[in-house]
C-alpha cells in the first residue's frame, strides 16, 4: 500500500496516478475523506478519555449533590467514549479497505497507455531469415510433436484445456532451463528456494494479487488457500511481520516453483500449444533492499534477465509497460520480449518490476538502521518461465529436418546434447 503521508500531502499525485493507470481516481477522495474521519474520530476519542480520567479523580474527592451530578456525567462520558471508539474503529476499517484498493504510484518515466503504448528502450539478437535458409518455420507445438517433447491431446484429456505433458527430452528440456536458471542465479548470489504453492490469503493480498489479478487466482474454499500464480507471493511473504537489519540487506533469492492461473479473460487467445497455460513452472528473482537502492536493483535485475535471455541465444526486445498495463504493487516494470517466428512478433518471457516500499507496508516488513525502523522496498523479476522459454527456443533454433539445436549453455544440463532430434513415430 502507498505511504498515506504521500496521499495527505500530494493528493494530485495519487491522483495522476489512478488516472494513468485507468482506475478510479474518486477512490482517492473517498480515502482521504475516511482517512480524516480516522483522524478526527481518534483526537475525540482522546479527548472523551482525558475528561473521563480527569472526572474520575474528581468523583473521588466529591459529595453529596454534587457527587450526583459528576455520576452523571461519567455515564454520559462512558456512553459518548464508547461511541466514539466505535466511529474510530469503523473508520480506520473503511480507510484500510479503500487503501487496499489503491495501487502503487506509478514512475514519473512510465509510459502512460494501455498494453500497446509500451516504448522499446532496446532490441537485441538477430532474427533469423528463414526464408533465406530455404525452409518455413515449425510451430513450436509442431515442433515439439516431432520431437516427443510435448503433449497437449493428453493434457486435454487429463486435466482440461491449457493443460499439456512434457515428455522425453520435452521434460529433460524443462530441468536442464530450471538447473541452467538457478545457476546464474546462484552465481549472481541469489539464495535458491524451494517455495510453497499454496499460501494463506494474508499473503496473497499482502502482495497485491487479490485486486484486479483476483479472477486469475484459484482459490480452494474449503481450506481457504490460494494456488500461487508466481512464487513471488511465498517469496514477498517470507520475511512478513519481520524486521530485518539494513545491514543485512540486500537479501535476494531465486524461488522454483508451479504456478497456475485461471487466464480469465483470455480466452480465443494462444489457445494453440503451451504458451498461455493454466500450470507452469517458473523460476522468480526476489530482492529486499533499501528503499533508497530500489532503482538501481531494478536495472540489476533487467540486466540479469538479458544475461539469461542471451545465453539462450535468443531474439529480444527490452519494453518499458505501459501505466495500463502495470500489476497493482508495481510503480514500474520492464519485459523482455523474445522474438516468436510463427507468430511473426515479440513475446513476453520475463519481466522486473520495482515494488518500492508498496508490498513491504501490506505485509509488515521492515528494516532497523540509523536509529529508526521503517518500511523497505521489494523488487521481483521472472528468470525463466518455463513453457514459454521453451516455445521460444524451439522456434527459433529449428532446423528444416524438425530438429532443435541447443544453446551451449544447456548443453551439460542435457547430458552434452547439441541437438534435439526428432523421434520416430
Amino acid at each position: 500500500m502507498i505511504d498515506l503521508r504521500l496521499l495527505r500531502e500530494d493528493p494530485d499525485r495519487v491522483r495522476a496516478s489512478q488516472r494513468a493507470r485507468g482506475e478510479d481516481v474518486e477512490l482517492v477522495d473517498a480515502l482521504l475523506a475516511a482517512d480524516e474521519r480516522r483522524r478526527s474520530s481518534g483526537v475525540r476519542f482522546d479527548e472523551l478519555r482525558s475528561e473521563q480520567k480527569q472526572l474520575g479523580k474528581q468523583v473521588a474527592k466529591a459529595q453529596g449533590e454534587e457527587k450526583a451530578k459528576l455520576l452523571e456525567r461519567t455515564r454520559e462520558l462512558a456512553a459518548a467514549v464508547k461511541a466514539a471508539d466505535g466511529e474510530q474503529d469503523e473508520a480506520a476499517a473503511e480507510a484500510q479497505r479503500l487503501l487496499l484498493q489503491l495501487g502503487n504510484v506509478v514512475h514519473p518515466d512510465v509510459p502512460v497507455g494501455g498494453e500497446e503504448d509500451f516504448t522499446v528502450r532496446e532490441t537485441l539478437g538477430e532474427k533469423r531469415d528463414f526464408e533465406a535458409e530455404g525452409f518455413e518455420p515449425r510451430d513450436h507445438l509442431e515442433l515439439g510433436s516431432m520431437l516427443g517433447a510435448i503433449d497437449v491431446e493428453r493434457g486435454a484429456k487429463v486435466s482440461g484445456s491449457r493443460f499439456y505433458y512434457l515428455t522425453g527430452v520435452g521434460a529433460l528440456l524443462e530441468l536442464a532451463l530450471v538447473n541452467a536458471a538457478m545457476a546464474q542465479a546462484t552465481e549472481a548470489g541469489f539464495t535458491p528456494m524451494l517455495t510453497p504453492a499454496l499460501v494463506k490469503p494474508a499473503s496473497m493480498e499482502g502482495t497485491g494479487f487479490l485486486g484486479q489479478a483476483a479472477q486469475d487466482v484459484y482459490h480452494l474454499e474449503q481450506d481457504d488457500l490460494y494456488l500461487v500464480g508466481t512464487s513471488e507471493v511465498p517469496l514477498a511473504a517470507y520475511h512478513m511481520d519481520e524486521i530485518i537489519e539494513a545491514d543485512r540487506l540486500p537479501l535476494r533469492y531465486a524461488g522454483f516453483s508451479p504456478c497456475f492461473r485461471r487466464e480469465a479473460g483470455s480466452y480465443g487467445k494462444d489457445t494453440r500449444g503451451i504458451f498461455r497455460v493454466h500450470q507452469f513452472d517458473k523460476v522468480e528473482m526476489f530482492a529486499f533492499v533499501h528503499p533508497e537502492e530500489a532503482e538501481a536493483e531494478h536495472t540489476r535485475l533487467l540486466e540479469w534477465e538479458k544475461q539469461w535471455l542471451t545465453s539462450l541465444e535468443l531474439p529480444f526486445q527490452v519494453i518499458d509497460v505501459a501505466t495500463g498495463d502495470l500489476g497493482a504493487s508495481a510503480s514500474r516494470k520492464f519485459d523482455c520480449e523474445a522474438w516468436i517466428p510463427t507468430q511473426g512478433k515479440y513475446r513476453e518471457l520475463t519481466s522486473a518490476s520495482n515494488c518500492d516500499e508498496f508490498q513491504a507496508r501490506r505485509l509488515s516488513v521492515r528494516m532497523r538502521g540509523d536509529g529508526r525502523t521503517r518500511p523497505l522496498a521489494t523488487l521481483n523479476g521472472t528468470l525463466c518461465a518455463v513453457p514459454r522459454t521453451i516455445v521460444a527456443l524451439l522456434e527459433n533454433h529449428q532446423r528444416a529436418d524438425g530438429s532443435v539445436r541447443v544453446p551451449e549453455v544447456l548443453r551439460p544440463y542435457l547430458g552434452g546434447r547439441e541437438v534435439l532430434e526428432p523421434v520416430a513415430k
